[in-house]
């Protein structure tokens, strides 16, 4: 599987100057939250994935990604409808390749 990248809109709350960007790689989800001064990167392993919310609203997506671990979830707002979509499916189908 190919690493992919989906990037928040700009347009959206937190993502003026630094959009959040997701990245779904073979092994894990990893969220990276730049500021002006830091790199703010959360990364759970798909094996230990819980659960993918999608919360629509009328142009944009919140992603929440629930841990195994009781650890703080991975959140993201503002992310294209299809991107969030595209999103759950990598997760959902890296984790059934793992379950056989």
């Amino acid at each position: 599987m190919a690493t992919e990248t989906f990037q928040a809109s700009r347009w959206t709350k937190g993502n003026h100057l630094f959009a959040t960007v997701i990245e779904v790689t073979e092994a894990a989800v990893v969220r990276r939250k730049r500021s002006w001064f830091t790199l703010n990167e959360i990364s759970i392993h798909l094996s230990k994935v819980a659960s993918v919310r999608i919360d629509t609203g009328l142009l944009w997506s919140d992603i929440l990604v629930e841990s195994t671990g009781g650890s703080d979830p991975l959140t993201s707002h503002g992310h294209r409808k299809d991107d969030a979509r595209r999103i759950k499916e990598l997760i959902e189908a890296a984790q059934t390749r793992g379950a056989r």
